[in-house]
């Protein structure tokens, strides 16, 4: 079971670098009118730079840079109504997944397990145990929703964990893995309301650390 879940939702090369730049930007560590090359962000993730390219063009498409043809691409200026459209549509989708995961009893056997792993190690686990579980644990929820057009959409607006420059990455992660425990204990006990709520409260709060973080900038 664990190695199915786990080919299953493993995002592919281009949308884990997209989310890597994508939270960058919206948390305000690439500056607008910074330069971003497409060789050097290659050599930085260790990757080539074919899915970098895929990457600067889904991150163009939604208007956070700008491609030049000299392989680069300019940050541009993000705002905070943006942030929220961002983070408005992956609540909406999201909520909607969970909700469809909660009344077909989606089997959650082995985000339990991990889930249990990171709570006996309180404060112990690691960014990288986090990021892991964080993303395991949101994909197989949207694959289990039953919507490849959901699935998809979901998967282009992934930004990973988002904490932030108000909150450190431990606190954020540790309030993170209890609201994830909460989600799946409304997903066993059948509840799409409750699911859906309290996905709602997760996101929201990942998009609050945000724009705080933005607003901390401006000053």
């Amino acid at each position: 079971m664990a190695a199915k879940l786990e080919t299953v939702n493993i995002l592919p090369t281009r949308y884990r670098i997209a989310s890597i730049i994508r939270k960058a930007i919206l948390s305000g560590e690439y500056k607008e009118g910074e330069t971003l090359s497409l060789t050097m962000t290659a050599e930085q993730l260790g990757v080539s730079r074919t899915p970098v390219r895929e990457a600067f063009q889904m991150l163009a498409s939604e208007e956070l840079i700008e491609l030049r043809l000299n392989k680069e691409a300019i940050v541009k200026g993000i705002s905070v109504d943006m942030i929220r459209d961002h983070f408005d549509v992956r609540i909406i989708l999201e909520g909607e997944a969970v909700s469809r995961a909660a009344l077909s009893r989606m089997d959650v056997s082995e985000l339990l397990l991990r889930q249990t792993r990171i709570e006996e190690k309180k404060d112990g686990f690691s960014p990288e145990e986090f990021r892991e579980y964080n993303q395991l644990f949101h994909t197989s929820i949207w694959k289990a929703a039953g919507n490849k057009k959901m699935y998809s959409m979901l998967t282009s607006l992934w930004n990973g964990s988002s904490f932030g420059k108000t909150v450190t990455e431990q606190e954020h992660n540790r309030i993170s893995v209890d609201e994830h425990r909460a989600i799946l204990d409304d997903i066993i006990k059948g509840d799409p309301y409750m699911a859906r709520k309290d996905m709602e409260n997760h996101l929201n709060r990942s998009m609050k650390n945000i724009i705080d973080s933005y607003n901390l900038e401006l000053t």
